[in-house]
């Protein structure tokens, strides 16, 4: 069964390789996009926020980020100016937000992914700091 599943991913980011790497232990190769060197066009922006059931402030990334530069704790700012930010500077999305054919959903703590995913766990997945998230018979580890 062919599923299509899209990572809005940044290789730099601990979570979003985690997010990856129990995509494909699901034995799902998804379509990766490298947001910070292919960021979506405005319109695909607002439909994944819209889809995830966020707001643009929620989707909106502080840490390491030019979020307090830009005065964007500024509660009084628009949802448009909020969209007008990332669009602008594509590292305050947050990542990674993942598009399945369950939902979107930014997927943080990463193992929020296996909300998304119409496969099983193929086998046991610990996080890159060693937390064990799956175990080796594919269930989710509480």
């Amino acid at each position: 069964m062919a599923v299509d599943i899209v990572i809005y991913h940044n290789p730099e980011c601990g979570t979003s390789r985690n997010t990856l790497g129990l995509i494909r232990n699901a034995g799902i190769e998804p379509h990766v996009v490298e947001y910070l060197k292919t960021p979506p066009a405005r319109a695909l922006l607002v439909e994944l926020i819209d889809r995830a059931g966020m707001t643009p402030r929620d989707l909106l990334r502080e840490k390491g980020t030019p979020y307090a530069e830009l005065g964007l704790g500024d509660t009084t700012l628009s949802d448009d100016a909020l969209v007008d930010a990332m669009i602008a500077h594509p590292i305050l999305i947050n990542r990674p937000l993942v598009v399945s054919p369950l939902g979107v959903k930014l997927c943080r703590p990463s193992e929020a992914i296996l909300d998304l995913l119409p496969s099983a766990q193929r086998g046991a997945f610990a996080k890159e700091d060693g937390e064990q998230v799956v175990d080796a018979s594919g269930q989710r580890v509480v």
